[in-house]
């Protein structure tokens, strides 16, 4: 058999599969997509901070800014009589403590000692008389004769000291005869934990 010339050898042609471009195609498909017009973002001033958020510890014996050395209440004389009567309570009740007919069953002695720790200690001792369940107490604090140009200060402090602890429910200066104006029967609330107590 005879074979064609070699010049006339038909090759057949290979197609080779054309390898598309990712970024070639992309363009493609976004030829006819019109681009958007951004507004100018304007930037947002005076952010206001979120308050935070405070939590109630509850009940607790621990002096806040009323209690520091720095409060200044106002002066009480060294002889003069101190008293408080918190709303709710009897005057009969009341009458009774300030004649010293109730029974004493605690007592503190605070006479002498620095504003930093007569209330700590003052602290303490409520904190303790409330869980024995101890209704009324007398607080010696002296008459301030000794003290720095001899002014109560402990006095004055004590003063104001009762009238913001909310367990305090009445306090008068004491009789002569146990103390006069350089001492105080506190009638304490009712610890809610006893059923055994009146309820007030």
């Amino acid at each position: 058999m005879k074979l064609p010339p070699k010049h006339k050898i038909i090759k057949p042609t290979v197609v080779k599969p054309k390898v598309i471009d990712e970024q070639d195609l992309f363009h493609q498909e976004m030829a006819s997509v019109e681009p958007l017009i951004q507004e100018r973002s304007i930037p947002v001033a005076n952010v206001i901070e979120p308050a935070p958020i405070t939590q109630d510890k509850g009940e607790h014996y621990s002096f806040d800014s009323v209690y520091s050395e720095e409060f200044e209440p106002k002066t009480i004389g060294n002889e003069e009589a101190i008293s408080f009567q918190r709303g709710g309570v009897q005057d009969r009740l009341f009458n009774q403590l300030r004649q010293g007919q109730l029974r004493l069953d605690a007592e503190l002695d605070l006479h002498g000692m620095t504003i930093a720790i007569a209330h700590q200690q003052l602290a303490e001792f409520i904190d303790e008389c409330r869980r024995q369940n101890i209704r009324c107490v007398r607080i010696i604090h002296g008459k301030g004769w000794g003290s720095k140009d001899n002014k109560p200060v402990l006095k004055t402090k004590l003063n104001a000291w009762l009238q913001h602890e909310e367990n305090v429910l009445a306090f008068c200066s004491a009789p002569i005869k146990d103390g006069g104006t350089g001492a105080v029967f506190v009638l304490l609330r009712r610890n809610k934990n006893s059923s055994s107590l009146q309820s007030i």
